[in-house]
């Protein structure tokens, strides 16, 4: 029999979460845990940050952590919204001594990989058929494909160029916020993004996640675009929950 529960902790630009999941139901198994992002957010401190996180459970099994970066074995080879320290560090290995585990009981994955992981998992039925893209948009703007159910890990869809600008510096959900636009004019944006991303990988199905997913009733309807859109299940729990699949799985779960 497989594992029931697990630990998953997501770390965004501004903020980093962690919670036991119950890996039955593909839910939060508690009232999460979040720390502010340290400033700089060097992978020293964010480890402190980590550790701190999976010791206010108690947690002494696998953990599953996300990182905003191309994770590859591993090692991040990417930085965005963290601090470029980052680019070339060993993450599981400095998780792995940080939180005082055995190799393999720590794994480290993209985070939109992650969020994705979870919606393929628990979300709908049809998020595992044909080409499917979760978007996560918050601080920037993450990305995870899947070709009938199968995580194809890495890609920087956020970072396509559209109109001569890096993609989430136009469409983030952060640039709402800081531009103070309403939910029309972000709409607009992210309708030309989509557009832009149509053009390449023409899915079946795009997947809003994110924190502004839980208003996704103000803004999808808002969008003009090709491919059907619909908002994450898990909403924003589902980097931690997606985050704790990956390591029960790593470890036998």
């Amino acid at each position: 029999m497989g594992a029931t529960r697990g630990f998953g902790v997501d770390i965004g630009g501004s903020g980093i979460k962690g919670c036991e999941v119950d890996l039955v139901a593909g839910a939060l198994a508690g009232e999460r845990a979040r720390i502010p992002t340290p400033t700089p957010s060097t992978p020293d401190a964010v480890a402190d940050v980590v550790a701190d996180i999976v010791e206010r459970f108690g947690w002494t099994g696998p953990v599953g952590v996300t990182l905003p970066a191309v994770v590859k074995r591993g090692v991040a080879h990417s930085a965005a919204n963290i601090d470029k320290a980052w680019i070339g560090t060993d993450a599981a290995a400095l998780f792995t001594k940080r939180l005082g585990r055995q190799d393999g009981e720590v794994v480290v994955l993209n985070d939109a990989d992650a969020a994705g992981i979870a919606e393929v998992r628990y979300g709908r039925p049809d998020d595992k058929d044909g080409v499917v893209v979760l978007l996560t948009f918050g601080t920037g703007i993450g990305s995870a494909l899947f070709v009938d159910g199968v995580l194809v890990p890495n890609t920087e869809f956020g970072h396509l160029e559209i109109d001569g600008h890096d993609a989430e510096s136009r469409a983030a959900a952060s640039v709402k916020e800081v531009k103070d636009l309403s939910w029309d004019e972000w709409a607009k944006r992210v309708t030309r993004y989509i557009r832009g991303l149509e053009s390449v990988v023409w899915p079946d199905l795009i997947v809003a996640g994110g924190g502004v997913s839980k208003k996704a009733d103000k803004w999808l309807p808002l969008l003009d675009v090709r491919t059907r859109v619909v908002a994450a299940e898990l909403r924003n729990d589902a980097g931690i929950v997606g985050a704790a699949v990956a390591a029960a799985q790593v470890s036998g779960g």
